[in-house]
């Protein structure tokens, strides 16, 4: 019970810790555009925690699951200097872009610090299954990848990710270095109860220096950004079931099992189960704060890209919609969001009922 619980806060803190970053970026720029920060909230619904300093309270609220930098003049016209309405719409643009480019930052930074104490997933062909069609069509071990169906690839899990989404088991053309030469390979994958298999196994982790890390914690960013924006495409085509969506919970009920795994594999020692957490932390965060950031940044009301969506009007055409036209859109997405959300959470609580 008790050990299940301190799951359940580590989990809570990683995510409180990525949605404050996200929104200390928005409250940085706003700073900066010298506009007035009414709140700088952290959680949702009511306030546990507050204190005032100069114009801007900040408060630590009930529900770990948002957040919100709330700026004078942000959904009415307000006639003031330090109103977010008063500014020009370059000054606005980067106050809203802020909050998932802090996140992408901030995924950047996690990946340096993890890629770095472990290593980078290479995407090599260490081995073979038994029946590896990978294998007779030609491919051999020691090969690095470096394309999938024309996909390029750096990191061993773009594979993996690849052919999770090849459902139908079409056919496979892999392009693979050997030894400075380039080699492609056509292939059908083998159809089995866990899906359709390569037969291929890889992955090794190899350390790097410090330019090396740098550039393989950059290509873990785009790892995490491309594979976001690649299930949402499966889910809008209707190759992902919307079952598969986690929301919060299910999030926060992962991440506990990951801690739990993590302290098996430690076999009692309790150095090593600190360190297995951290790390596992550190991959769960890169993949939570990639993935808000890209969130984000979808053009729809009430999210950060619904709201570069006007300002890109506005600059192009250069007419500003109403605010009060601005602010009711975004209120509309919101609970549309807040909806979804619901319907979300509820998934991820009958899953927990079922484990």
């Amino acid at each position: 019970m008790w050990h299940t619980l301190l799951n359940v806060l580590i989990a809570l803190l990683v995510f409180c810790l990525i949605i404050a970053f996200h929104e200390f970026g928005h409250f940085l720029l706003a700073k900066l555009n010298g506009i007035y920060v009414n709140e700088f909230a952290i959680g949702m619904g009511p306030t546990l925690f507050s204190f005032q300093k100069k114009e801007t309270k900040y408060s630590l609220r009930l529900i770990p699951i948002g957040g919100f930098c709330a700026m004078l003049g942000e959904d009415e016209d307000v006639e003031d200097e330090h109103s977010f309405s008063t500014k020009s719409v370059r000054a606005r643009l980067s106050v809203v872009l802020a909050g998932p480019i802090f996140n992408f930052i901030l995924a950047f930074i996690f990946a340096i610090i993890l890629i770095a104490m472990v290593g980078f997933d290479v995407p090599d062909v260490a081995g073979f299954s038994d029946s590896s069609p990978a294998r007779e069509a030609g491919v051999e071990e020691g090969d690095i990848i470096t394309s999938y169906n024309g996909h390029r690839i750096y990191k061993y899990q773009e594979i993996l990710v690849y052919n999770q989404f090849n459902q139908e088991g079409n056919d496979i053309t892999l392009t693979v270095d050997r030894d400075g030469q380039t080699f492609e390979y056509t292939f059908t994958p083998e159809k089995t109860e866990n899906g359709y298999l390569m037969g291929i196994y890889g992955g090794n982790r190899q350390k790097y220096g410090f330019g090396g890390t740098i550039k393989n914690a950059a290509l873990e960013l785009r790892y995490q950004i491309k594979t976001t924006y690649l299930s949402l495409s499966y889910l809008i085509r209707g190759k992902v079931s919307f079952k598969n969506l986690s929301g919060p919970v299910g999030i926060v009920s992962m991440m506990s099992d990951t801690i739990d795994e993590a302290k098996e594999s430690a076999e009692g020692n309790t150095s090593i189960a600190i360190l297995n957490i951290i790390l596992n932390m550190l991959n769960f965060s890169i993949m939570l704060s990639g993935n808000l950031g890209v969130m984000n940044l979808l053009p729809l009301p009430a999210l950060d890209g619904g709201r570069t969506v006007f300002l890109l009007y506005e600059a192009i055409f250069r007419k500003k919609i109403p605010t009060e036209k601005e602010a009711f859109i975004n209120t509309l997405g919101f609970i549309l969001l807040m909806g979804l959300m619901v319907v979300v959470m509820y998934q991820d609580v009958l899953k927990l009922m079922v484990k």
